[in-house]
């Protein structure tokens, strides 16, 4: 599918991209690329396997690449852009793995002036508590969700390889606008986070004082996993979204003031009510995920 695949960023993800192209034959070479300061987890990646070679200039790591994954934070996705513009080619597919993507395509405007043809944007929605290029996958694409999100100008034949690059690594692909993207994700991926880093940073504070955390049970530990999850990462994805997230934490906010006031009222009708509500929004759900 690719001769020559370049990864900028083999951490978790883009490091599990290549093990999974490597795993499926999907491309003859695949190198990397990173900064003087990501030296040893590329060496790493080369002494795994991961990649055949890597490269702290970007220039020789593009060079007769006919695929290109992004595969760094969101926040760094601009300062990338720069880095590609010299070497952009259209013989080359271009795409990213990021968690957002209206920002994705406001930056590569910014750059190129215009979106160009040859990328398309995209989401795998996958990852992993650890990071880093050893906690990579052949396997973590399989049945999972990944979102396309073209443009009007995106070349048919560059968006139909994406799709199937995917799909061959065992992803269900979707199609859908940016605008839309960020908006599902931001109710369904990155309030949790935050719900997750919030409720974690203020018991943390306390259990400073009073030991909470001594006699925290499993549901502690289920809900806050998520709290594991790179904090630079996250912050840049919520700071990247925050126009979808505000308005979804005020509506969290007026929900939180509503079951408060059902506490206070010892209303346990309504509070039931609130509750069983919840429960089998939970199982239809979990209905959609199993089918």
């Amino acid at each position: 599918m690719f001769d020559r695949l370049c990864i900028i960023g083999v951490g978790l993800i883009g490091g599990s991209v290549a093990r999974a192209a490597r795993s499926q034959g999907l491309a003859r070479c695949i190198v990397g690329y990173g900064r003087e300061q990501e030296k040893p987890n590329l060496e790493t990646a080369k002494r795994l396997g991961v990649i055949d070679e890597y490269f702290l200039d970007i220039g020789p790591a593009l060079r007769e690449a006919d695929g290109v994954v992004i595969a760094v934070p969101v926040g760094a996705i601009e300062s990338v852009f720069e880095q590609l513009k010299p070497y952009w080619s259209d013989n080359c597919i271009y795409s990213d793995v990021g968690s957002t993507k209206s920002n994705v395509i406001v930056a590569a405007g910014r750059v190129f002036g215009t979106v160009p043809a040859n990328l398309v944007p995209a989401h795998p929605i996958a990852g992993a508590e650890n990071s880093g290029v050893e906690a990579a996958l052949p396997d973590l694409f399989q049945r999972r969700r990944l979102i396309v999100t073209p443009l009007p100008q995106t070349e048919p034949s560059a968006l139909n390889k994406i799709q199937v690059f995917w799909e061959r690594m065992g992803a269900q692909v979707s199609v859908m606008s940016a605008d839309h993207h960020d908006a599902v994700l931001a109710a369904t991926s990155h309030l949790p986070h935050l719900l997750a880093f919030a409720l974690v940073d203020m018991l943390g504070r306390q259990d400073e004082q009073c030991e909470i955390f001594k006699y925290a049970a499993g549901g502690f530990r289920d809900f806050t996993r998520i709290a594991s999850s790179d904090p630079t990462m996250w912050r840049d994805i919520c700071a990247a979204n925050k126009e979808q997230l505000i308005p979804l934490l005020h509506q969290l906010k007026t929900e939180l003031d509503k079951i408060e006031q059902l506490l206070a009222d010892n209303d346990g009708r309504r509070l039931f009510e609130t509750f069983s509500y919840a429960r089998n929004a939970r199982q239809r759900f979990l209905d959609q995920l199993e089918n």
